[in-house]
């Protein structure tokens, strides 16, 4: 058993996945209790920060801290009342969904104060979350992905979008640039929808992402790691609507089918796992991230339709289960990602900082 250390677990966030994240906290803090001793600190929708008493996590309350981004400060968590230490952790486990959290703002905070953090780092956050560079990125390492059209918040590229039905055809999917959960997407089956779709989507984000849909099967696969990526089983949703949408993934009456491990071939398997890896790869992740893909029903051929640097990891989400299903349980998955934070951490203190010609 590992030595117990101490772990400053981030949840909440300003962020439309701020509910989803105090879910997958919840599910973080319970599996690492018995082992180590677990602080919450709750962000909240106004991005104040507040150290909670006892180990689980809540949706409210708790003493208002601060994190100085200065690494001489050692990592402290202060008090806003005088400044005084409330706390210095060993590491931090960011469980933070969206904007503001997993996109790289969180994690140059974190790199700023010097501190050991569970996760991918800045470019590799950041280029996650915005599904514009990502998908750029993908098509450099020359990932399969489907083809799909940037829209900004401006008439020009709003007049522009509605030849998007006759460039891409029918159905679409529209979904905010950066967000996830499938907060705001929506599928255009009409024409006169694509509109709505994109007004919906450009309320959560300055872009929007038109992509062509494909009649496929929705598969994932876990990945963990840092210089050596190692993929997981695949497993497979299949939603019981016509996508998987928030309340799809997240509705007491979702009546979603998740099969861990996927009904696929042998070859299949392989192809998911390696396609999983380049794309962890493509945009330089470390720690752990879910890829999803897309696979035609008709050819089989795959499609890599996102990466997920700050997976879900409530008692549903499919990032555990499946490495569960690979031979690795919750808890120890769970202390595997800890000790990736710390090989991480020490890789980036050896680098020089100082020019030395």
């Amino acid at each position: 058993m590992p030595a117990p250390i101490e772990v400053a677990l981030l949840f909440g966030g300003r962020s439309g996945e701020h509910e989803v994240s105090v879910r997958s906290a919840a599910s973080v803090a319970a599996g690492l209790v018995p082992r180590h001793r677990v602080r919450p600190v709750l962000i909240d929708h106004d991005g104040r920060w507040f150290l909670q008493p006892g180990p689980e996590p809540r949706a409210s309350g708790g003493e208002p801290v601060f994190l100085a981004g200065m690494p001489t400060d050692e990592g402290r968590l202060r008090r806003v009342q005088d400044a005084a230490s409330a706390l210095r952790p060993d590491v931090y486990f960011p469980v933070l969904h969206g904007p503001y959290g997993e996109d790289g703002t969180i994690q140059g905070l974190l790199e700023l104060a010097g501190v050991p953090y569970v996760g991918s780092g800045v470019a590799a956050s950041a280029a996650g979350m915005d599904k514009e560079l990502m998908k750029a990125l993908f098509a450099a390492a020359a990932i399969p992905q489907t083809e799909y059209r940037v829209v900004r918040d401006r008439p020009s590229e709003r007049d522009a979008a509605r030849r998007l039905p006759a460039e891409l055809g029918l159905p679409l999917f529209v979904k905010p640039a950066n967000m996830g959960s499938s907060v705001a997407v929506s599928k255009v089956k009409r024409e006169q929808d694509l509109d709505a779709a994109l007004d919906l989507a450009l309320g959560y984000d300055r872009k929007a992402i038109v992509e062509k849909g494909v009649d496929a099967r929705e598969i994932e696969v876990s990945v963990a790691g840092n210089e050596e990526p190692e993929a997981s089983l695949p497993g497979e949703i299949v939603p019981d609507r016509e996508f998987y949408d928030y309340d799809s993934k997240y509705s007491d009456a979702s009546r979603t089918e998740l099969k861990i491990p996927a009904p696929l071939t042998p070859e299949q398997t392989g192809q998911v796992r390696a396609l999983g890896v380049r794309a962890f790869r493509a945009v330089d992740a470390c720690g752990f991230a879910r890829v999803d893909l897309l696979m035609e029903r008709t050819s089989g051929r795959l499609h890599v339709n996102e990466i997920n640097t700050i997976p879900g990891f409530t008692s549903i989400s499919m990032f555990p289960k499946m490495w569960e299903a690979t031979g690795l349980p919750f808890a120890a998955l769970l202390d595997r990602l800890l000790d990736l934070a710390r090989e991480r951490h020490t890789q980036r203190a050896r680098l020089r900082t100082r020019y030395q010609p």
